[in-house]
């Protein structure tokens, strides 16, 4: 589908009722270094300086740095889109088919992949040289897999305001059709100093960077020619407000690409122990038909359940991106919140302390989720 239809509409009117700010304001703010955040649904977002956004950071405050697309996505509410008919998402029904690329995955490419992104860089801080070359890590490793595929294509898009960039990975389809999107953030942060701590980043969200790459690793080999196309998107930016998903969702509205579902995946590799392990499944900023989707993937591909988690809050994670943009989106999460990785935005988030028996299952789910919905 193209806009999902009730999200939109409530986005839509949200902006509508809101005096949007002038742009003389915006101008001169941004030239003082301040920065335009969103707290909370429905409210006006307010400036703050770079201090007080590294503060809110410290301190696991969610929100959207909207300074970059404020302006953006006023004009889209002014434009008010013409929204489409509601889709419907089919019963899983290529189980033959994808009994053969689920077999495909492995464990020791997904290790190998976490082990050199979790030690290659202090951190993966957005604004900053570490964080560029996170960027070019994976745009790097993206391309080992799209080399000599024609129908694979991997390309840089870039933010204005940092260096880091986010990286769009994109399977062609034999037809235009709606694309189906899977995407997770590549920056790392330390609560402490989100600047210059230690932040391997080994579960958050680098569980999710090695589940997209794995995935399309998997489809590409596997020789998978979807009838629509398929995207993998890495996002710069996540823990700063969500600044690299929200500039690619708006750039999907303002070109008026149809998006049938995206899925994030953020952080698949713990669940406490003496706890079930599960797909927790976020109830907010979702798509409800989607979900339902996504637990008939569970019920038929995965090796553990779904159970539906407490809400996350807002701007909780790049998906949250997506639904504010009027897009169908949901987000898979490792455990019940509660029972999750405790020592995300932490030096001691590394790689020897992912569960892959239970990070395979949400590979198997990306793998999964775009086979059935582009097939």
């Amino acid at each position: 589908m193209k806009l999902s239809y009730g999200l939109l509409l409530s986005a839509l009117s949200a902006l509508a009722l809101a005096a949007p700010l002038a742009q003389d304001e915006i101008k001169q703010n941004v030239a003082s270094g301040l920065r335009l955040l969103s707290l909370q649904d429905g409210a006006e977002p307010i400036w703050k300086t770079a201090d007080e956004k590294l503060e809110l950071m410290k301190t696991g405050t969610k929100f959207f740095d909207v300074t970059e697309t404020y302006e953006r996505k006023q004009a889209l509410a002014v434009k008010k889109a013409k929204v489409a008919a509601r889709t419907t998402y089919p019963t899983p029904s290529h189980q033959s088919e994808l009994h053969g690329a689920l077999n495909l995955i492995a464990s020791e490419t997904q290790i190998a992949y976490l082990s050199e992104l979790t030690t290659k860089f202090n951190n993966r801080y957005y604004n900053s040289t570490d964080g560029k070359s996170a960027s070019d890590w994976v745009y790097g490793l993206a391309q080992q897999f799209a080399n000599s595929h024609d129908l694979v294509s991997v390309s840089k898009f870039e933010h204005s305001g940092f260096e880091q960039y986010s990286v769009i990975a994109r399977i062609e389809g034999s037809t235009e059709g709606p694309v189906t999107i899977i995407g997770a953030h590549l920056d790392s942060t330390n609560s402490q100093d989100p600047v210059n701590g230690p932040a391997p980043g080994a579960d958050d969200d680098g569980t999710g960077v090695v589940n997209l790459a794995e995935a399309m690793r998997i489809l590409i080999n596997f020789g998978f020619k979807p009838t629509t196309p398929i995207e993998f998107h890495w996002y710069a930016a996540g823990d700063a407000g969500l600044l690299g998903s929200q500039d690619v969702a708006t750039k999907y509205a303002e070109d008026g690409i149809e998006v049938r579902g995206f899925m994030e995946l953020e952080r698949s590799g713990y669940y406490a122990s003496g706890t079930e392990q599960v797909f927790a499944l976020q109830a907010d900023n979702v798509d409800a038909d989607l979900n339902e989707f996504v637990k008939s993937l569970v019920e038929t591909y995965a090796d553990i359940p779904w159970v539906m988690n407490t809400p996350c809050g807002y701007a909780c994670a790049d998906h949250a991106s997506w639904t504010a943009a009027g897009f169908a989106a949901v987000s898979p999460y490792e455990a019940i919140t509660g029972d999750d990785n405790p020592k995300a935005h932490t030096e001691t988030d590394i790689a020897r302390g992912i569960d892959w028996g239970h990070a395979i299952q949400f590979t198997k789910l990306a793998v999964s989720f775009l086979y059935e919905l582009a097939a």
